[in-house]
């Protein structure tokens, strides 16, 4: 099963059109049901504050059966945050460890860098959060990984604890053992030397950020 979370940051009409297709279960976060309904898709649950959902497609979400839960403005969590723990709870009922997540990026760097924390704390519980736009897709992990992409494709490594140790195959800048700190940009566009890359991260997490090869 596809679970996905749809936020309320930057959102292609076209390529939303085709994402959403493929998912089994959708929770929208607030705005992200504008997004949704331009897109020609309803959410199966919304959720937030909803102080960014127009009127005429929260009545197409009531209309349409999807399951509300309206949160106040003050509260500990973000609406992302409510989301996620909803999207939790589907993922478990049906043995899923993968959760998508679009529209969280773009639009303000300060929600953008609370949802790369939450994606941190998800992997942390054995939850893969994949974030994705039309220009490029994100994950965090420890442990090894086999990557496929083309060849002359970029990738950055980025760690996210004070230090991650990181051993590289299949990249033209390879690591072997060694370590990526916190506050260095250094795993920043590396690139596929092969169709597979294989990435060993033996301690510590790091963010894969995966830009789509250019046309």
């Amino acid at each position: 099963m596809k679970i996905a979370v749809l936020a309320n940051g930057a959102w292609d009409l076209g390529w939303g059109r085709q994402v959403l297709k493929e998912v089994d279960f959708l929770i929208c976060v607030d705005g992200g049901a504008n997004h949704a309904a331009l897109s020609g898709c309803l959410p199966d649950l919304l959720i937030g504050d909803l102080d960014s959902v127009t009127l005429q497609v929260l009545k197409q979400c009531e209309n349409g059966g999807c399951v509300i839960e309206r949160y106040p403005c003050e509260k500990d969590e973000t609406d992302l945050e409510l989301a996620l723990i909803r999207a939790e709870e589907r993922a478990r009922l049906v043995s899923e460890r993968e959760i998508w997540l679009y529209g969280a990026t773009g639009k303000r760097i300060d929600h953008f860098i609370g949802n790369i924390a939450l994606m941190l704390a998800y992997a942390k519980k054995g939850y893969r959060i994949r974030l994705v736009d039309p220009e490029q897709e994100g994950w965090i992990f420890q442990g090894r990984e086999c990557i496929r992409a083309s060849q002359g494709q970029e990738l950055s490594l980025i760690a996210l604890s004070e230090q991650a140790v990181v051993t590289t195959e299949g990249l033209y800048y390879p690591l072997t053992q060694e370590v990526l700190w916190q506050d260095s940009p250094r795993g920043i566009s590396n690139i596929f030397s092969a169709e597979e890359a294989v990435i060993q991260v033996h301690s510590g997490w790091v963010l894969v950020v995966l830009p789509k090869l250019a046309l």
